[in-house]
């Protein structure tokens, strides 16, 4: 069993920059593939970043590539989404999630998440 507790959200303006944080529970965190969904209001929950648990690769939606980086710090049990230039449209609910998912193909699908974060709130205004 894993409980994920992820933080960091706040206000912050077009531009700026959040650091968020999902500190996770349980010895088995290194060999789990960690990732952060978000979710606007009237939307479905998309795929923003993950971090593989073989190699560490990591994996990004179109629309952050470059301005969002995906980390592990496994001594800390700790993944973290550091969010550079925000934009209005990034204004959402974020949750990070992990599971043992061994296809990379699955890292941006929801489903393949047994575990889940009870979501940050991100906003940003213009």
């Amino acid at each position: 069993q894993v409980q994920l507790q992820d933080s960091g959200g706040g206000l912050v303006q077009a531009g700026g920059s959040l650091r968020l944080s999902c500190a996770a529970s349980g010895r088995t965190f290194s060999s789990y593939t960690m990732g952060w969904f978000r979710q606007a209001p009237g939307k479905e929950r998309e795929f923003v970043a993950a971090h593989s648990w073989r190699g560490g690769y990591t994996y990004y939606a179109d629309s952050v590539k470059g301005r969002f980086t995906i980390s592990r710090d496994s001594a800390k049990n700790t993944v973290y989404l550091q969010m550079n230039s925000l934009k209005p449209e990034d204004t959402a609910v974020y949750y990070c999630a992990g599971d043992q998912i061994t296809t990379s193909r699955q890292y941006s699908t929801a489903m393949a998440y047994k575990y889940w974060g009870q979501g940050t709130q991100v906003t940003v205004s213009s």
